[in-house]
């Protein structure tokens, strides 16, 4: 109920809050919601206040006010007024959080999305991905820079089509 306190009754359940902000999207890559990320990682009641609860990308991302302010503004628009957003960070987010559903509407959007399993390690070692190009497809990639336009991803070009595309770093 805009304008005032809701009522306990009235209130909605933590499932119809969820879904609401799952709408909420990633203002740096604006075809993923926080539900594609597997940021929004809970939503209940305290009491008389929403609590949700987001763990971000990386410690320091810029990101992360403007989907606290989303969330406030989504809640609110339903009537929502009392909210409290928690950051956690334990444990940390990771790439194998994203849905399936997020990691295509990366590769349409033109961002590679993560290859395998943050679980692997592997880019600790030195060893790189096969990265297919999300334009035509190939894996005749290579890596250009190890940070493209955020810090979450790294910059590739496709040796077939010749075009350069981000890569949604396994983290």
């Amino acid at each position: 109920m805009p304008g005032g306190d809701m009522n306990m009754a009235a209130r909605p359940e933590p499932t119809q809050m969820r879904a609401w902000l799952a709408e909420v999207t990633d203002p740096e890559i604006p075809v993923l919601t926080i539900e594609d990320l597997g940021v929004l990682r809970d939503v209940h009641w305290d009491g008389d206040t929403a609590h949700v609860v987001i763990t971000p990308t990386y410690s320091g991302c810029p990101a992360m006010m403007t989907i606290r302010m989303e969330i406030v503004r989504t809640l609110r628009e339903h009537g929502v007024d009392r909210v409290r957003v928690e950051e956690v960070i334990s444990p940390p987010w990771t790439t194998d959080w994203m849905s399936a559903e997020g990691r295509e509407k990366l590769r349409a959007y033109g961002i590679a999305p993560p290859v395998g399993s943050a679980q692997a390690r592997s880019a600790l070692f030195g060893d790189t991905a096969e990265v297919a190009c999300p334009q035509c497809g190939s894996i005749e990639t290579e890596q250009v820079s190890e940070f493209g336009s955020t810090a979450c991803k790294a910059l590739y070009r496709c040796r077939s089509c010749q075009e350069p595309f981000d890569y949604f770093k396994c983290i």
